[in-house]
């Protein structure tokens, strides 16, 4: 009766509370449009049947054929099979590192050293936005531990949990990101989707759960997110000063010029 209309999986969720008319005046069951595929996501997707050993040898073929770049996946004996993901930085927020320490070299990678439990003094920067780190996995590696292997080399301390693997991928000239589960084989969705990173791309970034869980963070990284803001918020105050300081000296250059002319 007033033209409301929303998704159909929307329907069991809207409660309306204005007056009732007649029923005999009620809207069609066709006001309701479908869901728009561009901006509504499928809370349930259908997971696809696993591979066999000779599906994925197939695929692994046809996926190294595309590959222009000497990133290969190599199949093993066992049906497992290794390669390449680039995962994307995109944090916004900093993040906490061991303070006082060189980088890690080959020797410390191959012996597994751990730098981080070198020292108890910590600290905290902002990564480079969008930067890309390659990694080189298995069919068994799990997105959890993706990310603690993204964390490890770049030597941040920060909880785990902090963080969230998406998968993102471009329909209709539209970005669209998803939340990967923990469990999930990110080199079964590069295979599936192959080596173009413009169908499929994976990105790391904070695990937004809504309001920031504050609690999550100790006394010292609490401490060192007010100097950061506080550092930044006085940039922008002589960013500012600055931008208007040029405003004003081009004024004054343009009235002098001007002579007190009128017009």
């Amino acid at each position: 009766d007033c033209r409301y209309t929303c998704h159909q999986q929307c329907r069991s969720l809207v409660q309306l509370d204005c007056r009732r008319p007649d029923p005999s005046q009620l809207s069609p069951e066709s006001s309701l449009v479908l869901p728009c595929s561009q901006n509504v996501t499928k809370a349930v997707e259908e997971t696809p049947e696993p591979l066999t050993v000779e599906e994925i040898k197939q695929k692994i073929e046809k996926y190294n054929a595309k590959v222009t770049n000497c990133l290969l996946m190599k199949l093993s004996d066992d049906g497992t099979y290794t390669g390449f993901i680039k995962v994307h930085l995109k944090l916004r927020r900093p993040v906490t590192v061991p303070a006082g320490i060189r980088p890690q070299s080959i020797y410390d990678a191959l012996r597994e050293v751990n730098l981080a439990d070198t020292t108890a003094r910590r600290t905290s920067f902002y990564l480079p936005l969008d930067a890309i780190k390659q990694l080189h996995i298995s069919s068994t590696t799990t997105v959890s531990e993706v990310i603690q292997g993204l964390l490890k080399k770049f030597m941040v301390v920060d909880n785990p949990q902090k963080f969230a693997l998406f998968k993102e991928m471009r329909k209709d000239g539209q970005v669209l990101l998803q939340k990967l589960p923990l469990t999930e084989y990110p080199l079964y969705l590069r295979l599936l989707a192959g080596p173009d990173t413009d169908v499929l791309s994976f990105v790391l970034k904070e695990n937004e759960t809504g309001e920031v869980e504050w609690d999550a963070f100790s006394i010292p990284e609490l401490q060192n997110f007010l100097m950061i803001l506080d550092r930044e918020e006085k940039d922008k105050i002589q960013q500012v000063r600055r931008k208007y300081e040029k405003f004003k000296q081009r004024l004054q250059q343009t009235l002098k010029e001007a002579g007190g002319k009128p017009g």
